[in-house]
């Protein structure tokens, strides 16, 4: 009898624990789930055109896609794929093609052209965007957004942004800006490196300072706040790209990207892309005891060998080093990318090319000052009058924790 009420008791705890853990748990509603508690009520009689991939879902796994398409509120139209095509899969330009469960034409955003053509456009009579972003200023969803505004702006047709978490947070902010003249496909106009901000946010931003002019409506989410990481939000992770495999890697991308288009590997073609770094003539040990004694926080590093199967130095015997995260809170991702662009300048200066840097950094001031030998800690603290601008101009396209970010003020 003893032991029979003691297992009674035993179920009891660990039901009031999980129910606990339940209420506690935070469960962030993305703009498709706001949207379907509305019925679509926003698209009700109206031919759709959705930008989209296979990040756009609900929180039960329905895809954006299936619920326009079976809501019988509106007619989904069309399909609107960006790079890496609507399966996300692909590490190549992508052909338009068609749906194969709806028979819906696909058109692709990353092949022949990069923004929907007027014929494209033809008999929508509402664009709809829903892709989940990283965070970064050259993740290139957020200018397929832009292009598609901009386009959609020119045939008078209204821009729909189902909104979708930041995962690096709303709160910090890292520079350097992208300089004016620097505007590309991995920077659609002058940001800093991590903006913080959501992609309804930029939407916003986006059309405000670069006059779009489109008519832009954000469907919010419910229960985001601007100090969430991913994990705070209840949502599963889905990888947004091929090699964008987990929250960690996208923590640290912001900083690791920054040699994307030199001769070093970032991970690619390993099982652990932007999370290790290297190269044929790095001697692992000397790079990660360098990078140690900078003392950035929230991350050790750890010496490694790999070699890439693909991608730059495929096949290849890397040294390199292995970017363990401690405390992801406290990282600074573009001062640990600055920090191993001035590493590689100091012990390899006969290796590195460091020229591909200025691709994706976009800011000549600050790539003057690697170039000369400038410690990290000063480029990135540089009092930049554009920055502190962009600060200023963000918090009018800022929806979530207004008031407190103003009362506050946002960590640079």
């Amino acid at each position: 009898m003893v032991i029979k009420r003691t297992f009674i008791l035993v179920l009891v705890l660990l039901s009031a624990i999980s129910l606990q853990c339940e209420v506690r748990s935070p469960r962030v509603l993305n703009g498709i789930d706001v949207l379907r508690e509305q019925n679509f009520e926003l698209l009700a009689g109206k031919r759709v055109g959705l930008i989209t991939n296979h990040t756009g879902v609900a929180l039960d796994g329905t895809t954006t896609k299936d619920l326009l398409f079976g809501s019988k509120v509106c007619e989904l139209v069309a399909l609107f794929s960006p790079e890496h095509g609507i399966a996300g899969a692909l590490d190549a330009e992508v052909n338009s093609s068609k749906d194969s469960s709806t028979g819906i034409p696909i058109h692709s955003l990353y092949g022949k052209t990069k923004r929907p053509t007027p014929e494209m456009l033809q008999d929508i009579d509402v664009l709809v965007f829903d892709i989940q972003d990283i965070g970064a200023r050259f993740y290139t969803y957020a200018t397929t957004m832009a292009y598609c505004m901009e386009e959609a702006a020119k045939a008078h047709i209204p821009f729909i942004v189902l909104d979708r978490p930041n995962p690096l947070g709303g709160t910090s902010v890292e520079g350097p800006m992208l300089d004016q003249d620097k505007s590309s496909f991995v920077g659609y106009m002058p940001l800093p490196v991590r903006h913080g901000m959501t992609v309804g946010e930029l939407a916003r931003y986006f059309n405000d300072e670069n006059k779009i002019g489109a008519r832009l409506r954000v469907i919010e989410m419910k229960g985001w706040q601007r100090s969430f990481y991913f994990w705070d939000t209840g949502q599963l992770w889905i990888n947004p790209s091929p090699n964008m495999r987990n929250i960690l890697a996208a923590i640290l991308y912001p900083g690791i990207c920054l040699l994307e288009r030199t001769n070093v590997s970032v991970g690619r073609g390993t099982d652990r892309p932007f999370e290790i770094i290297g190269a044929p003539w790095i001697e692992p040990r000397h790079l990660a005891a360098y990078l140690n004694r900078a003392e950035i926080g929230g991350i050790r590093i750890v010496p490694t060998f790999f070699v890439p199967e693909s991608s730059v130095h495929g096949g290849i015997r890397c040294g390199g080093v292995n970017l363990l995260l401690t405390e992801p809170e406290k990282l600074n991702s573009v001062l640990l990318g600055l920090t191993l662009v001035s590493a590689l300048r100091d012990l390899y200066p006969d290796n590195f090319e460091m020229d591909g840097v200025m691709d994706l950094l976009g800011n000549a001031g600050a790539m003057k000052r690697l170039k000369a030998g400038e410690s990290p800690e000063a480029i990135f603290q540089n009092d930049d009058r554009d920055f502190r601008n962009f600060l200023s101009k963000r918090r009018a396209s800022l929806i979530y924790d207004i008031a407190r970010v103003r009362k506050e003020g946002e960590q640079p």
